[in-house]
């Protein structure tokens, strides 16, 4: 837990704005937890260029959401980010605990300011993800209604292949995948914006190259579900998450998405005993950083317990 204490410390010393702003919004698992919804996390940026998000160097307002469990929809409420706002839903794989929101999202976006106390929504929504999120798409539709494919904005879903790059240009957004060992689909993904790098695990379990895809990131955000020696190739222990990171060599290691039986109080030390020297800061809903190049702070600590 010192470990804990001397980063967030020094995260708070800097003074100049940075351009991304990270959040966990669900930091847990499928089982509930009075603290940790299911997996959900914030990446956001204001336009960049000139005032009016023009010019050579423009870039639009940015806001990610990177996988959508449940209970993401009132957390993003919960820690005042800007829902309505909405730019991207970015999705690692379709167990339910990472996609279960993903309809109560696009249901609150549908039905924003229908009592005319706020516009509707009239600017477009991505939603970008692996294989298969076309048909998962046309599932929930077939489930909740063809509303969810016409939401009446514009709606634009993109599948992306792993080592592929997604890239939304006006808004100055690159999102490169990695495969990960989880589904036949998952996806681990680097968020690049602002001259800024987030790493985002998903779901995985050890695979070779996943270190070096995250390489030098400012902030990894990574699954860290079970204990070591637990017999689970699907899901990343503190031992292998430390043999990752110490490759990946992240400005903030972010463990995230521990079941019952790993206590993510301890993840520091366990992280340090299998060989990781960087900073760690255990995830927690409602944890909030800033994020630039080079340089990582923390924003919004909350008081809960691990």
């Amino acid at each position: 837990m010192a470990r804990e204490r001397k980063t967030r410390q020094r995260g708070l010393d800097g003074k100049t704005p940075l351009p991304l702003t990270v959040g966990i919004i669900g930091s847990g698992v499928l089982l509930p937890d009075d603290t940790r919804r299911s997996s959900g996390h914030w990446v956001s940026a204001e336009a960049a260029g000139a005032s009016d998000g023009t010019g050579p160097d423009a870039a639009a307002r940015l806001r990610i959401l990177l996988d959508c469990g449940s209970g993401t929809l009132h957390g993003m409420a919960r820690d005042r980010l800007p829902w309505r706002e909405l730019t991207h839903i970015v999705l690692s794989h379709f167990h339910t605990d990472h996609i279960g929101d993903l309809a109560p999202v696009l249901w609150a976006l549908k039905w924003l300011g229908s009592d005319g106390r706020e516009p509707r929504r009239t600017e477009p929504l991505g939603i970008v993800g692996p294989r298969g999120l076309r048909m998962r798409m046309d599932g929930l539709a077939a489930a909740f209604g063809d509303w969810l494919l016409e939401p009446g904005f514009p709606l634009h879903v993109h599948e992306v292949k792993p080592g592929a790059t997604w890239a939304d240009a006006p808004a100055g957004l690159r999102l490169v995948a990695h495969r990960a060992r989880h589904t036949p689909e998952a996806l681990a993904w680097r968020v690049e914006a602002r001259d800024a790098r987030v790493g985002y695990t998903g779901d995985t379990g050890p695979l070779p190259g996943l270190g070096a895809f995250f390489r030098g990131v400012e902030v990894l955000v990574a699954e860290c579900a079970v204990p070591d020696g637990t017999d689970l190739p699907t899901h990343l222990s503190p031992g292998s998450l430390a043999t990752m990171a110490s490759t990946a060599n992240p400005g903030l290691l972010i463990p995230v998405h521990a079941y019952p039986g790993l206590d993510p109080g301890a993840l520091p030390d366990l992280l340090a005993r299998g060989g990781y020297g960087g900073a760690v800061e255990v995830g927690r809903d409602g944890l909030t950083l800033a994020v630039g190049p080079g340089e990582v702070r923390l924003l919004q600590h909350p008081s809960r317990k691990s």
